[in-house]
């Protein structure tokens, strides 16, 4: 497996009270000068997050809806499919506290998972981390940018739960 921390990618989504957000994800490019060793960044892609409307990712030219790129899947929704650049399907789970990325066949091959941060009060203190198999490096683009997408839908419906709970709903 392949182990990022998020400091090789980098997220900018700028607060608005009013309106659309839009996360820009950047990824780190490669620095021919050896002299010059600050980082440089390549936009990879960028995420149009709506509430009432479908959200839009927008990557290599290309502009396209959420609902058709990665559609839910299941009962509750709590799936999301999408086609990778390889034509293979692949599914995140999004558990309420675990994100896993599998190819979405009759394998269920897991090829990608999130662990959370840990604050080191129970167990080990750790960074938040997303293990990456070898399998899908060849479309690491799509899994970080898909990654982003279901991380911020889990932390919305995590946030979503506590408030119920805190009002006395659940």
């Amino acid at each position: 497996m392949i182990s990022l921390t998020l400091s090789t990618e980098r997220t900018e989504t700028p607060f608005k009270l009013v309106g659309i957000r839009t996360t820009t994800i950047q990824k780190i490019k490669p620095n021919d000068d050896q002299s010059h060793m600050q980082d440089q960044f390549d936009v990879l892609g960028e995420i149009e997050w709506h509430t009432l409307a479908s959200s839009k990712f927008r990557y290599g030219g290309t502009e396209v809806e959420a609902k058709q790129f990665i559609p839910k899947k299941g009962l509750l929704g709590r799936k999301r499919v999408f086609i990778g650049p390889d034509s293979r399907p692949y599914r995140w789970d999004l558990n309420f506290r675990v994100l896993a990325l599998s190819r979405d066949d009759a394998s269920r091959t897991e090829v990608a998972r999130f662990h959370r941060a840990n604050l080191g009060i129970v167990g080990r203190k750790r960074k938040a981390m997303l293990e990456v198999s070898p399998e899908v490096a060849h479309m690491m683009d799509t899994v970080i940018m898909t990654f982003i997408y279901v991380e911020k839908l889990r932390k919305d419906n995590e946030r979503a739960s506590r408030n119920t709970a805190a009002l006395g709903g659940g």
